[in-house]
């Protein structure tokens, strides 16, 4: 009896062992990353502080490439948050089209008023369209923007420069760590 305690204790060690390891190298990348743009974002507006307590969770993505000519598109990895506990890993994809030219990069954070907004996100189920903005962050100015059908936009241009007048969207996959 003692031998079968051992080892399904030494089962239970392994097995959490694993699921710890199983982030990959890419994965450790973007996770600190992002907690480096969470930083950055808060030194930049420190009233987003408010977004980050108060929020159900957030998907942060710490480096969005974005560019285009007319047809644009841009894309990023990063990582979801719920009630500030890192669940799983998240990437986002962007097709538009418009009067557009230049490419930047850029942080992206969406934050998720209810809990059933993430789950929403998690499922697959979240997408934006034209509808959606980013309230874009700079330096100095007051934060007054609100939710809009339980998530709030918020971006941050790392460098770049891209003007743009353009309809498209915003898709979304989610991958969690267990």
């Amino acid at each position: 009896m003692n031998v079968l305690k051992h080892v399904f204790l030494l089962l239970v060690v392994c097995s959490m062992s694993f699921a710890v390891s199983a982030q990959s190298k890419k994965d450790k990348k973007i996770i600190k990353e992002s907690d480096a743009a969470v930083k950055t974002l808060l030194e930049v507006n420190p009233d987003l502080r408010t977004f980050f307590d108060n929020s159900a969770g957030c998907v942060i993505f710490p480096n969005v490439g974005k560019g285009g000519f007319i047809v644009g598109g841009a894309s990023g990895n990063g990582v979801l948050y719920q009630y500030g506990k890192k669940k799983g890993m998240a990437s986002l994809k962007e097709l538009n089209v418009g009067l557009q030219a230049g490419g930047q990069a850029l942080i992206e954070v969406i934050f998720f008023e209810q809990l059933e907004d993430v789950e929403k996100f998690k499922a697959g189920k979240f997408e934006f369209d034209a509808g959606v903005s980013a309230v874009v962050l700079k330096t100095g100015e007051s934060l007054d923007a609100k939710y809009k059908d339980g998530v709030a936009v918020f971006t941050h241009s790392k460098a770049g420069l891209m003007a743009e007048a353009s309809i498209g969207g915003q898709s979304f996959k989610y991958n969690a760590f267990d």
